[in-house]
């Protein structure tokens, strides 16, 4: 029997989607499962890109430039200038979501042995693509207890060897909802510069900044914008996931040379997608703003809500629409398929991420929880108190205070 490869065996299994067969036999049984596991918000998709869809006429769905509909990424360019990021549409290159882009800029950046700098916890999916490529992560562990700050400068020089080729920020983050300070950007601007790096920034979340403080995007940062790969997407700032519409944004030519044989091998992007994308560039400001709101009242929400749960600890994210939360348990990995397998209360459950799974270090993140605000604030109330049943019965509880 033909064996499978190495790199498949060391692929991980998703945080986000493994314990999906274990959500879907509660079902089954009658449990209703409130997902708070995945970033897929239920707030409805603006309707300009719902028109956009209705209203396609053409005869042929015919593939796109490989780099994207030359149309959406003047689009896009607009958009970004929204945010004081000056690119041109020759520097955008439109991807099958924000996870392609970090796929072809990890392919086409990285060589086998290479390794990255990245923070953490981080997406769980930056592993698998940096296994996909033969790199090599370099973690930097953040704490639960400073909300998730960066690391010192410090931290990251000791981690730089002669293989190092860059550093992965989110910003802002996920899973933390942490944002990123102008002092911590500058840091990392000077390493980048001082060790030639690249710096790859995911920047899908940058709607959504909710103390005040500026959104810091990696364009900003003086003296590198060469060094620079960008990534974004559409499918949280619109709630439009489905359509698998990403940009990888960058002004190093022998990248963006690079990434296309890339994007060429795969022969195009989603059409569908790209016509739905390009009129969500036009949603109407209130839109934007109904979703931000709602996303603030539903953080306030969910965060008092964790912390009055004894034993619970979560700081306040500033940013995106999760939250990392400490339990009073054992194992994470364990506790969330316990929720699935054996637990319910009054035909109610509560499905959430382990944190480990963020994590490329086995022996962090045991005792902690990624959490999405996702759904509407009556929902959110009844997950909270399914989840305090829970921690009340759960055999592997830890402690009290």
């Amino acid at each position: 029997m033909p064996q499978t490869s190495e790199r498949g065996k060391m692929m991980p299994q998703s945080p986000i989607r493994k314990l999906v067969p274990l959500a879907d036999k509660a079902k089954e049984r009658g449990v209703k499962v409130y997902h708070l596991n995945i970033g897929q918000p239920d707030l409805n998709t603006p309707q300009v890109a719902l028109e956009a869809i209705r209203n396609i006429d053409r005869k042929i769905l015919e593939y796109s430039p490989s780099d994207g509909i030359k149309s959406l990424r003047v689009k896009l360019a607009e958009y970004y200038k929204r945010f004081k990021i000056n690119v041109e549409p020759s520097d955008i290159i439109v991807t099958s979501g924000g996870s392609e882009a970090v796929n072809f800029a990890f392919m086409s950046c990285l060589d086998p042995g290479d390794e990255i700098i990245v923070p953490e916890p981080a997406y769980a999916n930056y592993t698998a693509f940096a296994i996909s490529a033969g790199a090599v992560i370099k973690p930097i562990v953040s704490s639960i207890e400073d909300g998730f700050a960066l690391p010192s400068i410090d931290k990251f020089e000791e981690q730089i060897t002669p293989r190092t080729k860059g550093i992965l920020i989110c910003n802002p983050n996920n899973p933390t909802g942490y944002l990123y300070t102008q002092n911590e950007m500058d840091r990392i601007r000077d390493l980048v510069k001082k060790y030639d790096l690249f710096l790859f920034s995911d920047e899908v979340y940058r709607e959504f900044c909710y103390t005040g403080a500026p959104y810091i995007s990696a364009f900003h940062l003086k003296g590198i914008e060469e060094n620079v790969v960008l990534f974004d997407s559409v499918s949280k700032r619109y709630s439009e996931c489905g359509l698998r519409i990403g940009a990888l944004v960058c002004k190093n030519k022998a990248v963006k040379e690079s990434v296309m044989k890339f994007c060429q091998a795969r022969l195009s992007p989603p059409l569908i997608g790209q016509i739905a994308a390009e009129a969500s560039v036009d949603t109407p400001p209130e839109y934007m703003l109904e979703m931000y709101n709602e996303f603030v009242e539903r953080r306030k929400f969910l965060i008092d809500g964790l912390n009055r749960i004894p034993g619970v600890y979560s700081p306040i994210p500033m940013g995106a629409f999760y939250t990392v939360a400490r339990l009073p348990i054992d194992d994470s990995d364990k506790f969330c398929k316990w929720l699935l397998e054996e637990f319910e209360y009054e035909g109610q459950t509560v499905m959430m991420a382990p944190a480990s799974g963020f994590y490329t270090m086995n022996d962090v993140g045991r005792n902690e929880v990624r959490v999405a605000y996702v759904i509407k604030k009556e929902d959110l109330a009844k997950a909270l108190f399914v989840l305090r049943k829970a921690l009340e019965v759960y055999p592997g509880r830890t402690h009290t205070s």
